[in-house]
């Protein structure tokens, strides 16, 4: 898998302990991001109305019939099918540093690791290659929380924390999870 080789590492050379701690991380966020759907579904993730995130708050909302669920979150990236191409939020014009953090230590890790892949500014993606670069987010970032939310052009790959419920009455409910 030439995206997961060092710079300068000739194909077929043997994998370095970084490749497999890589390759580690990938299959543990594939799982955390399984676990967090099953997990975030309890409350409706998945099955909102609407969604929005609004950047100068830092807070992304969903909303239902019923209730609004609103959470603390990150932008870690935007991935274009149209296109194939993903946009670490780091590079990406539109996004406030604030929303960027968790992407800006996910390029620092790979700058350090030499994955030049992961420390590009924009990378080709399919939708398996978007997959794998948000389950590495998610491990990286040890998020608690993980969404794809549609735009008109492009995903927004968001991570996320404690959720809040509010219902329609007003009353308030906590959803968190540790994954401690």
């Amino acid at each position: 898998m030439g995206f997961f080789r060092r710079a300068g590492e000739q194909e077929g050379a043997v994998p370095s302990a970084d490749q497999q701690e890589l390759s580690t991380l990938l299959l543990q966020g594939k799982d955390m991001i399984e676990q967090l759907a099953q997990a975030h579904a309890s409350w409706g993730l998945g099955s909102a109305d609407q969604w929005s995130l609004d950047q100068r708050t830092g807070l992304i909302t969903w909303t239902f019939p019923d209730k609004t669920a609103t959470a603390p979150a990150q932008i870690l990236a935007s991935y274009s099918p149209t296109s194939a191409s993903w946009l670490w939020a780091w590079a990406n014009e539109g996004v406030l540093p604030d929303m960027s953090r968790d992407a800006h230590r996910i390029r620092d890790w790979a700058e350090t690791h030499g994955h030049r892949a992961l420390a590009e500014p924009e990378v080709e993606a399919d939708e398996q290659m978007a997959d794998t670069l948000a389950a590495l987010g998610v491990r990286a970032t040890e998020a608690t929380g993980f969404y794809r939310g549609a735009g008109s052009q492009s995903i927004v790959i968001t991570t996320f924390g404690p959720v809040t419920l509010t219902a329609a009455d007003g009353s308030t409910t906590t959803f968190s999870i540790d994954i401690g």
